[in-house]
């Protein structure tokens, strides 16, 4: 099952790569869709009624149109494909999904456990909550379907990594870890730190987006060229944010009360507990810096990137760099 399981990983890999291309493939023709639309020609009738002949009035050339083509063709075939391709995008992102668990579930019948024991199984089990949640999001708003190009970006990044990084072979849970408590604890933190890194998705892309209507045309704000509206992007950031932000403040409360009964302490400052608690101080922040009509929103989502930055620094920066009590990432 271990053989299997690293197997559908690769897979996963593979496919969550596929999807991006066909998400890009989807970008890239809606943006010949606007220039071909904003230099189709507007025709209109000049001296009409002041004596003089109708004259069309030419904007300027379509863009690659070929010659005795209407000016309407290119476009319409461009927005066809790109439609198709955001399809095929997603029903890829459906199918790495699926691989992705399978990759999970045969990972935790080779260990009989589940699978959240070390580093390597903590970022698939994250990874994937991320892709599940983006996957109710797309299903419930299909327009922000082009921020799949980012969210399938960080998934092959961050499986590739784990892949090549963190991997270690199965292996029995650890003494301490045997508790009732690790599933209370460790289920919960996954499931917040996975909507914490969809919502990071949304959050820089309304940075960029925002940047970009207000006039900004610089790199990188033209990348925010043909993604959705600013202001959706941020109310789908706070949204989840404010979805995650209670069960992550669960997930450390019952640490602390696993910490007690296992070490004789609720809160020693391990690096662990330390950056936990610095990434609910962030969290927090944001939200009432949301809910503060003085604050603007771009302002808050920098605090919620922010956030994201320093769940990263807990779970590789503190497994790589530091030791103390929680030292069960499994690498060196």
């Amino acid at each position: 099952m271990s053989a299997v399981s690293d197997q559908l990983v690769t897979f996963a890999i593979l496919v969550y790569l596929i999807a991006m291309i066909s998400h890009a493939v989807e970008y890239a023709l809606g943006n010949v869709r606007a220039v071909s639309a904003r230099v189709a020609p507007a025709r209109e009738l000049v001296g009409a009624g002041v004596g003089g002949a109708g004259v069309d009035k030419v904007d300027g050339p379509v863009a690659d149109a070929p010659a005795g083509t209407p000016p309407s063709t290119r476009p319409s075939r461009s927005a066809g494909r790109a439609r198709l391709a955001g399809r095929i995008a997603a029903g890829l992102t459906v199918l790495a999904a699926a691989l992705h668990l399978g990759a999970l579930v045969t990972r935790g019948i080779a260990a009989d456990r589940m699978p959240w024991g070390n580093m390597y199984e903590f970022v698939l089990t994250v990874t994937w909550i991320g892709t599940a949640a983006w996957l109710v999001v797309l299903w419930k708003r299909p327009a922000l379907r082009r921020l799949g190009l980012f969210l399938t970006l960080v998934m092959v990044l961050l499986l590739a990594f784990a892949e090549l990084k963190l991997y270690v072979p199965v292996v029995p849970l650890m003494p301490a870890l045997q508790s009732y408590w690790f599933i209370i604890h460790v289920s919960t933190i996954v499931f917040s730190s996975g909507i914490f890194l969809l919502g990071v998705v949304p959050a820089v892309s309304f940075l960029l987006r925002n940047g970009y209507e207000q006039g900004r045309r610089s790199f990188p704000y033209t990348l925010a060229r043909r993604l959705p509206g600013a202001a959706d992007l941020e109310r789908l950031t706070f949204a989840l944010h404010a979805f995650a932000f209670p069960i992550f403040t669960f997930a450390v409360i019952a640490g602390a009360i696993w910490a007690e009964a296992a070490w004789g302490r609720a809160w020693g400052w391990d690096p662990k507990e330390t950056w936990a608690f610095i990434s609910w101080v962030v969290y927090a922040g944001y939200l009432h810096a949301r809910a503060t009509p003085s604050v603007k929103r771009n302002v808050a989502t920098w605090i919620a990137v922010l956030g994201f930055l320093t769940v990263l620094m807990n779970l590789f920066g503190v497994n790589f760099f530091f030791t103390g009590l929680h030292s069960y990432a499994g690498v060196e």
